[in-house]
């Protein structure tokens, strides 16, 4: 299942290809989202603007959700935003940053 098809910047799109066709970035398993696996997703969204995630059958056996709910909900903690939900595999994408807004230092 797509959620959004509309990706604008160019290297973005050839980043999200590329984690696509190949493996996996993080995995979730029995540990589930802990506060470390959410701040991992934040530091590869920001590194590399893309971020692709398998969850793991031990995580599938304990939670009772939708995985698209899952995804939204990971989405929205790390700050980014669902490009596709496939099978077990969740791709983020890094939501794009405004004009004028950048890191606080």
């Amino acid at each position: 299942m797509r959620v959004d098809e509309e990706v604008h910047d160019k290297g973005i799109r050839e980043r999200i290809k590329a984690r696509i066709a190949g493996k996996t970035d993080l995995q979730l398993g029995k540990n589930g989202l802990t506060q470390g696996f959410i701040d991992e997703v934040k530091l590869r969204l920001e590194k590399h603007g893309v971020v692709k995630i398998r969850v793991l059958k031990s995580f599938r056996s304990n939670y009772t959700g939708d995985l698209e709910e899952l995804a939204e909900r990971i989405a929205g903690l790390s700050g980014g935003r669902v490009y596709e939900v496939r099978g077990f595999t969740i791709t983020l994408v890094a939501t794009p940053r405004r004009e004028g807004e950048g890191r606080p230092g």
